[in-house]
Order: C-alpha cells, then structure tokens, then sequence
C-alpha cells in the first residue's frame, strides 16, 4: 500500500515538471517573437566604462559616473558606420612608377628590384568611424576645437641647490717664509674682506728688507740721486711682492724702525673654507694660510630629466624661490649646460649664477626653480581631454559630416597647461572632439570596436 502512494506521487510531480518546462519554453519564445519586432533599443552606459550596460539609469558600479542613455536600431547594420579600411600592399618599379606587382619581384623595364607600398588606407590612419541616428543626436551635445598652431610653451619645475662659486675661490698665501705670531681668523666660516687683517708673522728676511727700505728712502731725500730713487722704488716694490701695504711700511720710515712682528693683510674677499694658521706654525713661500671662498656670487645647480633635455639652451631665463626666503623671488641665466647625461638618475646637470652682494644665500640651501621652455615654431596643438589612450594608440574623433565622426590615431609630442603637440595625423583645422568623445569612443567598442593593425615599415618611416 505504501509502495502503491509513493509511486503515485512521484508520477504527479513528474508531469508537474514537464507541464512548467513546457510553458517556460512558450514564454521564451513569445518574448523572442516580441524583442523580434521591436526595432529600437534602450540601455544605459558609462562612457569611461562602455562593458557596463544597464536597463535603468543610473550610476556607473565602478567610477560613479552618470550612466549615458543609448538608443540603437537593431535592424540596422552597424558594419556600416566602421571602417573596413585595410591596406594593401604592392611592389612598383622606381623609376616606372606605373608599372606594379602584387607580389615582390624584379622591374620588367630596368631590371631593379622593385619598392614595396602600402595602399589602400587613409594616410593618417582612419580606425573607425560612426554616424549617429535621430535618437542619439538629441542626446549628444559635444564640444570641439579646431586644430590649431600657436606658441606652445613648457613650463617644467626643478630642485637646485645653491653651491660655491668654483670661479670665485680663493686662497691668503705666505709670500715668504716665516713664523706664525698672530691670527686674527677665529675659525673656519669666518667673513674675511679685503683689506682685512689675517696673521702677524715673524720674517727675518722680511725685516731685512723692511731696514734696506729705510736706508733707501733716508739716502735718496738727503742726495736726490736717481741711482738711489731706483733703489728705493726696486726696495718698495720688493715689500709689495711679500704683501706690505705702502701705509705700512711708510709708517715705518716714520718710527725710524722695522717691527718685529709684520702684519699681514687680505686683498680678497670670502668665506674661510680651511684655516691653516696655526700661532707658532712655520711657513714656506707659497703655502696657504687661509682657503676662501668668494660668496658674493654663487651656482644654482639642477637637474633635468631626459625627456626635457633637448629643450635646455644657453641664456634661457630661470625663476628661483628659496625655502630659507620665503616671499623672495630671484631670477638667473643657464650659463652651464652638460655635455654629459648621468647614466644613472637619466638627468642633465644645468647651472645658473646668482649674485649674493649680502651673503645671504648660503652653500647647501634648496632652491625651487621654474624654467618657461618654448616648444617648436609654432606647432600644431590640441586639447588633452581630446585624446583617449588605449595602450596601444592616442587616438582622437574628429568631425567630418553633421552627424559623422572618425577616429584617427595621432602621434603626440610635449604637453603643456592642458595642451598636447601633434606631430602626426591631424591638420589644421580639424574639428576634434574635446567634449563627447568617450561618448563615441564606448559606441564604436559596442558596435566593431577599433581596426587593429600594427604599423608598417612605411609609417614607421
């Protein structure tokens, strides 16, 4: 008995199945019949990401943008608004240009071998092109620019750093030998200026000279010999060579003496970068007693990145800001350019001097610097929100027809305040799109996508 209801049951729920199954399938056909019929199409899409399609509006799940309304007929054939553009490739004679081969081979008229060319495509690569409909065209409100030279210039930002004048260092040497009997110079980082007190030294051979001076002058004033007028003059100049001001040793014709200890004096201006001065220490002819450094002009050193470098000239004019003077702007000239570029940071070392009458810029400091670069002669230039990059091409719609428009691959060069160079694939006046090209770059991904082929020896070249 109970073997005889379970059966049943099962028999039951059995054409309970088949009977849904069956009126599934005649839905499914019924809604097929339906979409059938209907000719116009409606989903929302993201123009930054054209795989999301969705039947209501919206915003996009990814970027949160305002999902697009797209409306297409699907009885009509999409082929046509996408370029079939596809090259061939065929072989003519150089000098007979007339003459031509589908395959590679040898000229019939001069026994040359015969030039290979691509024909067929558009010169400036046509990747795509669409047409909207009345539907769309009551949607799409784009904006253009037209394809247009003017004075493109580049302004690129830098980091220098302020570094001592190699031209402007200099040294307070022994001009004959002696011994350390005095040092005026504290230490290192000292202000040295010209005229300055450095050392007293002790100098036999100096005093010796300092008492044939006296002897010089007393005899000329008393016998007005010029014999002895050339002795004194060749003895006041021996005393200048060893560093003796003429108020020195004048002094010391009217004390009727040479001092023990001698003075001696700085004629250059600078920073103390080594002090070897030492009380007690004895010198030879020609050995320092100080190294300076003039500060009164300094480098600006910085650094450009490759890319940049071609553009860097001589004279070209740079803007500095220091962080140590806040509100201070100075302005300089490259004076250096190197020939070298640094293999490892890829940079190009350029360098500026600057005057520093009040020492207040100091080795070691960080200067901001900005550099206005003038691009070219006048290029040819578009906006940057004109151009989508795929990866693998820049590629910008222009406007051909009232409702028409093609995708063109461009070569870009250098970019400024919003603007790119174009230096291949658009000309003057072409009307590109700047507002509304994702817009119709997600409609052609819909609907065929772009031509991909790579490029030909003849576009490379």
């Amino acid at each position: 008995m109970n073997n005889r209801i379970k059966i049943l049951i099962f028999i039951i729920l059995l054409i309970s199945f088949i009977s849904c199954k069956k009126e599934q399938e005649e839905n499914s056909e019924k809604n097929n019949t339906t979409n059938s019929s209907s000719k116009i199409k409606t989903y929302y899409t993201c123009s930054m990401h054209p795989q999301i399609k969705e039947k209501k509006n919206g915003k996009c799940p990814i970027c949160h943008m305002n999902l697009t309304k797209i409306e297409f007929d699907e009885s009509q054939d999409f082929s046509d608004h996408i370029s079939q553009n596809k090259p061939k490739t065929i072989w003519y004679c150089k000098d007979f240009p007339d003459v031509t081969s589908e395959v590679p081979d040898i000229c019939p008229m001069d026994g040359s071998q015969m030039i290979k060319k691509v024909i067929g495509k558009d010169p400036i690569r046509i990747v795509a092109k669409l047409k909207l409909r009345k539907a769309q065209v009551n949607h799409f409100k784009p904006e253009f620019f037209p394809v247009t030279k003017m004075i493109m210039i580049k302004r690129i930002r830098l980091l220098g750093s302020v570094l001592q004048s190699e031209e402007k260092e200099s040294n307070i040497p022994a001009r004959i030998g002696g011994r350390v009997e005095k040092v005026y110079v504290k230490s290192t980082g000292s202000m040295v200026k010209k005229g300055d007190p450095v050392v007293k030294i002790y100098s036999p051979k100096l005093i010796t000279a300092g008492e044939e001076y006296l002897l010089a002058k007393k005899s000329y004033l008393r016998f007005r010999k010029r014999a002895l007028r050339e002795m004194l003059k060749r003895s006041e100049e021996r005393l200048k060579l060893w560093g003796i001001k003429r108020l020195q040793f004048e002094k010391w014709y009217k004390n009727k003496k040479t001092p023990r200890n001698i003075k001696i004096y700085s004629n250059v201006t600078g920073i103390v970068k080594k002090r070897n001065a030492v009380i007690g220490r004895y010198f030879k002819e020609g050995q320092n007693f100080f190294e300076l450094s003039d500060l009164s002009d300094v480098w600006v050193e910085m650094d450009v990145y490759e890319h940049d470098s071609s553009l860097i000239k001589m004279g070209q004019k740079v803007d500095l800001e220091f962080t140590a003077l806040p509100g201070e702007e100075m302005r300089g000239e490259i004076d250096f350019v190197s020939p070298v570029l640094d293999s490892m940071s890829r940079t190009l070392k350029i360098r500026t001097t600057i005057q520093n009458k009040n020492g207040r810029l100091k080795p070691g400091m960080i200067a901001n610097t900005s550099l206005s670069l003038e691009i070219g002669n006048k290029p040819l230039v578009i906006p940057r929100a004109a151009i989508i990059d795929t990866g693998k091409r820049k590629v910008v719609w222009i406007k051909v027809g009232p409702n028409d428009y093609r995708a063109k691959i461009i070569q870009t060069g250098y970019e400024s305040e919003g603007y790119v160079e174009i230096r291949k694939g658009l000309k003057e006046g072409d009307e590109v799109v700047v507002e509304g090209n994702f817009l119709l770059d997600a409609q052609a991904q819909l609907f065929g996508g772009y031509e991909d082929f790579s490029p030909t020896s003849d576009d490379k070249g």
